[in-house]
């Protein structure tokens, strides 16, 4: 597969000419990447407009993902998940239908989604997760609930999941998808750590599932520079939402996007498309076994997407925090770790080697009783703003003590996960106050 972006640059490198335009390092190699460092000279095209080189590359990654169109971002799924959000409440908003805006939503969705939420003046019905065993990054949905969501309103701009979440838990897409087809209701998937489940045999990715709208972050578990992501758009999405992705990624991007990114989204196309199904499928077959020789020892695990490795970590007696600072220790660096779970993120390309080390650190980790704690379930709280009333009211920190009663005025507390025990707008009963505090948070905004 041909690397337009990438070509292109090396070309301009080659030619030596004298840079009298952006970025102000003209080159010059302080770090080591300043030279392929470009902005928009002739021929480089424009990530705001593109119909050269960047939209050739745009197409060879559709074509790869089996989508209707892809849309380069350098900016995280976040500026993606902003779009998404926007198409939704523009294709709404087209229908004349009156009354606001709104958005059926896991309660786990991350933090960008409120933001746009709020920037957009959107409301949002929350579904609230079904799973017993509550999580912060965990919201698992039913198709029954959400035929009841939608039944109720039946004018939604969109739904909008997120799978997998942080932990590696994935949602029946296949059966969710199917419910929002028959109310004509756009599905809108955060897919931000599951772009490689393309390349399974059979795919597992939203697009594939019959989502209308998802963003990946390539950077996340593809060899993709951070900041580089997708906004896919599925073959069958409407057509406003061709007509108008563009100007929904421009809206919330740079003017000023990463030449180095979009190199790195170039490249990747070659390198998935030259065998990357073939080791996808090994590096699962492995990690498949590594999970179940760690399973025959008494690790708990989550059974969800097949790269991701998330450990129970009371169940060897450890919180996630304990059990990340013995790995760390040996010099292994987990992805995410909180009360219960740590997460770690292996991928294919170093996936033998990768393995082995780990096996052998956790191996010398003592096995203590397994801790019982478990976080609070998650009740419903009474919503008294808009997300976006509460996230523009006046506001003050206050600690745990004193939030009781008051209403939060803030998105999530920690990143990762950026996800929150409750929402911009409602009143922190006791019960929300207790999971804060379960994840360690002491302080929030709330609304004078």
């Amino acid at each position: 597969m041909n690397t337009p972006i990438c070509d292109f640059v090396r070309e301009y490198v080659e030619k030596g000419p004298l840079r009298l335009h952006m970025p102000g390092h003209k080159g010059a190699a302080f770090l080591g990447c300043e030279p392929l460092d470009l902005t928009e000279v002739g021929g480089a095209d424009s990530l705001c407009a593109p119909g050269g080189i960047i939209r050739e590359s745009e197409k060879n990654a559709a074509a790869l993902f089996g989508a209707g169109d892809t849309l380069y971002s350098t900016e995280g799924s976040s500026q993606c998940i902003r779009a998404m959000v926007y198409l939704a409440r523009l294709a709404w908003s087209s229908r004349r239908e009156g009354g606001r805006p709104l958005i059926i939503a896991g309660r786990n969705a991350h933090k960008s989604f409120l933001s746009a939420a709020a920037l957009l003046d959107v409301d949002v019905h929350w579904l609230f997760p079904e799973n017993p065993d509550y999580s912060l990054c965990r919201c698992q949905i039913s198709p029954a609930a959400l035929e009841a969501a939608l039944r109720e309103r039946p004018r939604a701009a969109g739904v909008y999941l997120t799978s997998p979440d942080y932990l590696g838990n994935q949602a029946d897409l296949l059966a969710l998808s199917a419910v929002t087809d028959r109310y004509s209701a756009p599905l809108l998937v955060d897919n931000a750590h599951g772009a490689y489940l393309a390349f399974l045999d059979p795919s597992r990715h939203p697009i594939a599932l019959g989502a209308d709208l998802c963003c990946d972050s390539a950077h996340k578990t593809l060899p993709v520079l951070t900041g580089g992501a997708y906004l896919h758009l599925s073959s069958a999405a409407p057509a406003a939402f061709f007509t108008h992705a563009r100007e929904a990624m421009a809206l919330f991007g740079s003017t000023s996007p990463s030449y180095l990114i979009l190199q790195s989204l170039d490249l990747a196309n070659r390198y998935l498309g030259d065998g990357y199904a073939g080791k996808l499928q090994d590096a699962v077959n492995t990690l498949g076994a590594f999970k179940a020789r760690l399973a025959l020892k008494g690790w708990g695990m989550i059974d969800g997407e097949p790269l991701k490795l998330t450990l129970d970590a009371k169940s060897w007696g450890y919180t996630g925090g304990e059990l990340g600072a013995c790995l760390e220790a040996q010099g292994i660096v987990p992805e995410y770790a909180d009360p219960d779970w740590l997460v770690l993120m292996p991928v294919p390309e170093n996936l033998p080697e990768t393995l082995e080390r780990l096996e052998a650190v956790l191996s010398g980790v003592e096995r203590r009783e397994p801790l019982a704690t478990r976080p609070p379930v998650l009740r419903r709280t009474e919503a008294c703003l808009t997300v976006r009333d509460a996230l523009l009211s006046p506001k003050r920190r206050v600690g745990l003590e004193e939030a009781g009663g008051k209403i939060l005025a803030s998105l999530a507390a920690s990143c990762p996960p950026a996800v929150s025990p409750a929402m911009p707008g409602e009143r922190l009963g006791s019960n929300a106050l207790e999971i804060y505090r379960y994840y360690g948070v002491d302080e929030l905004w709330v609304a004078e």
